[in-house]
């Protein structure tokens, strides 16, 4: 083909513009001034295959979607998991009993001592949590791949007697925990999801004033090895991934280190998962793979802290760069925190309010996008589940880059401007140059090959 025909697709989202996932008009092959910063891709390199992206259906996402009108709740489901008009969500996080963000704490095995699980039950789930899912699942039209995770075991299980101010998991009651994880699956397989993996413990080093438990690196280990990987596996649940951590980035690698280490408990272990509060460290996140190569690596949970902060545009700038900065270093998927919260960054029952790519307005009737739900599609919607990591760089320090080959055939090409001033930019990608204006304080895709 004659290179002057291979012209580039691409979207444009930047803060002092309209451009909202916008799509430009294409670009024809042309070189760029020597003076331009250059983004390089080579197809020849390949990494990490892609499992998707994401966010989590917390019970308070649930309620806020829930008292939406029907209209409302189409665009919410549209927005996030429609593979044609939407991010194509596939890849999405839920809680085992309660969370912060659940109207209030509550255990799916509420009779204190019952150890057999006949008190066990998700009928709190069905209320909204459930039917959220059911209606993603529908919109998405494929199954979502689904992560579990306990924030806390029942408050009769623990050292402390409560979900809430972190304690432990008391020794007595590790087999029927572990049991618990078993019923959970079934009873969701039940309402016709999936459970695709579950996290030991969310945060297990959080002593929080909501629903938490504390592991050290050992209790998790020795957990995953004599009760929770040989019960998922007697169940005929070997399928199910095991992650562990689902902390932040900081002691990632010391909890790897303990895991894996150790034989018994590493065979159960698909991967780690992290999060990003306190200090970034992605160099914890290369260092975890160099060290573990056949284990896997998946961002569990991220949200910008301390309230809704409408209309903030650095919000959106941090999921670009963590997520950018993640894939460059072998995370396998991208799940975000909840899908949708109020004007208020809430429900929360401890009052832990956060921001939400989706937000309520003040009259709590329509759900509107923010920055951060910008950049996630800019992601979302063009890197496919399957997708092979290719070699991408950036010759100036400004700007964060990433790229996939997409099993349809495509290049998808994800460049990031955060400074004040805007840059033309040189990309080469497979074999072809094109020259861009990139606007200060933007996110573009690039998309190239296929015909949509």
């Amino acid at each position: 083909m004659n290179p002057e025909q291979v012209q580039l697709r691409w979207w444009l989202t930047s803060r002092n513009s309209t451009c909202r996932l916008t799509e430009q008009a294409p670009l024809a092959c042309a070189e760029a001034p020597h003076s331009a910063g250059r983004v390089w891709v080579d197809l020849n390199k390949h990494f990490q295959t892609h499992l998707g992206f994401g966010g989590a259906f917390t019970e308070s996402a649930a309620v806020n979607w829930a008292g939406l009108s029907a209209p409302e709740r189409a665009k919410v489901l549209t927005a996030y998991f429609d593979v044609q008009h939407g991010h194509g969500y596939n890849l999405c996080r839920v809680h085992i009993n309660s969370c912060d963000f659940s109207l209030g704490n509550y255990a799916h095995v509420p009779q204190e001592g019952d150890t057999a699980l006949q008190s066990f039950s998700v009928a709190r789930d069905r209320k909204a949590l459930i039917p959220f899912i059911r209606a993603a699942q529908r919109v998405a039209q494929r199954p979502l791949l689904l992560l579990a995770s306990p924030w806390s075991p029942p408050a009769w299980m623990k050292t402390n007697g409560q979900m809430n101010h972190g304690g432990h998991l008391r020794p007595q009651y590790r087999q029927a925990w572990a049991q618990c994880y078993v019923r959970f699956i079934l009873e969701y397989a039940q309402e016709g999801l999936a459970i695709w993996g579950v996290t030991v413990q969310n945060e297990p080093a959080a002593h929080q004033r909501w629903d938490s438990c504390l592991y050290t690196a050992e209790e998790e280990r020795d957990f995953i090895a004599n009760y929770l990987g040989p019960t998922l596996h007697e169940a005929g649940l070997a399928h199910v991934k095991i992650i562990i951590w689902d902390h932040n980035r900081d002691e990632m690698v010391e909890r790897a280190n303990t895991v894996f280490a150790d034989p018994k408990a590493s065979q159960y272990v698909w991967g780690t998962g992290f999060h990003w509060y306190m200090e970034n460290h992605f160099d914890h996140v290369q260092m975890v793979h160099d060290a573990w190569p056949d284990k896997h690596l998946i961002f569990t949970e991220g949200c910008q802290e301390g309230g809704p902060h409408h209309g903030a545009w650095e919000v959106g700038e941090r999921y670009g760069v963590s997520i950018i900065k993640d894939l460059n270093r072998w995370t396998e998927g991208w799940i975000d925190w909840n899908l949708l919260l109020d004007a208020s960054g809430g429900p929360n029952h401890a009052g832990n309010l956060c921001s939400a790519p989706m937000l309520l307005d003040a009259a709590q009737e329509t759900a509107v996008p923010q920055s951060a739900y910008y950049y996630l599609g800019h992601f979302a919607r063009f890197i496919q589940p399957g997708a092979k990591r290719v070699q991408c760089a950036a010759t100036r320090e400004a700007l964060e880059c990433t790229a996939f080959a997409n099993p349809d055939g495509t290049l998808a090409t994800v460049v990031m401007n955060r400074t004040e001033s805007a840059t033309t930019l040189r990309l080469k990608l497979n074999g072809h140059s094109y020259q861009v204006d990139l606007p200060e304080h933007a996110i573009a895709t690039f998309l190239q090959g296929g015909s949509a």
